[in-house]
């Protein structure tokens, strides 16, 4: 029988990436976002490669809606084995305190309840069936301090402290939660972030050693290692993927 691994913000990205990269690993796949477009066009892409998958269209920043895609993954595939909990905002890039306290509350409602929530509703279903796999999606501003991201870097600070705290709880029960923390990636969110602040991308590149932003491809990769059987006993580990760009921090 496949094996069923739900990923929020699945509709463009790192989530997208991963789906695809998931699904050719012979897994189905329930597509989380919050665009219709992008949720859809995933679930295509998936189903192109010969698995199952759907999309359910959620705000996770809304629990009721995070325990829907929930309830909705069990009552399609009857169980969870692998969550990427990844769907995140970057925020305008602003300094802290010439940002408003709703942009505040939108990228703390998204990235850290919306995790959150998803940790809680999915833990429950894979407790419930022995244990299953899960990956946060942190950040490079996770494990340092970066300007112009004081709002997002909390959130990112607080899913590593979730993830390993998870584990002291939960890895007896058979329950692996790892975090990556990818540096600048060509992703939507992130090309529209240095769109609005387009120096910071110049910035940014100089100071990765590899002198370049990695792919959504190359995080997929690290993920669905992660998620699979091949990582069994890697537990409670945050790993960067940042082509050495936290090392010189």
């Amino acid at each position: 029988m496949r094996k069923v691994a739900i990923i929020t913000g699945a509709g463009s990205g790192l989530g997208q990436a991963t789906a695809v990269r998931l699904a050719q690993e012979d897994v189905n796949i329930v597509v989380v976002d919050v665009s219709e477009k992008g949720g859809n066009e995933t679930v295509e892409m998936v189903k192109k490669i010969g698995v199952d998958a759907i999309f359910i269209k959620a705000d996770v920043s809304k629990k009721e809606e995070v325990k829907n895609y929930v309830d909705q993954t069990v009552e399609h595939f009857g169980k969870i084995d692998y969550f990427f909990n990844n769907a995140g905002i970057s925020g305008s890039g602003k300094f802290f305190l010439e940002t408003t306290t709703d942009e505040i509350d939108q990228i703390v409602g998204i990235n850290l309840m919306g995790a959150l929530y998803g940790m809680r509703y999915v833990a429950e279903v894979m407790l419930k069936n022995g244990g299953g796999a899960i990956v946060n999606t942190a950040s490079s501003a996770g494990v340092i301090g970066q300007d112009s991201v004081v709002t997002y870097a909390a959130t990112k600070h607080g899913i590593v402290g979730m993830t390993k705290s998870m584990v002291a709880e939960y890895a007896k029960n058979g329950l692996r939660v790892n975090a990556i923390a990818p540096g600048p990636t060509e992703t939507p969110m992130v090309k529209s972030f240095y769109e609005a602040n387009p120096a910071m991308k110049e910035n940014a590149t100089r100071g990765i050693p590899q002198k370049r932003l990695g792919t959504p491809e190359e995080v997929a990769e690290l993920v669905t290692f992660l998620l699979t059987s091949k990582a069994e006993y890697i537990n409670g580990e945050v790993i960067r993927i940042d082509g050495g760009f936290t090392n010189t921090k």
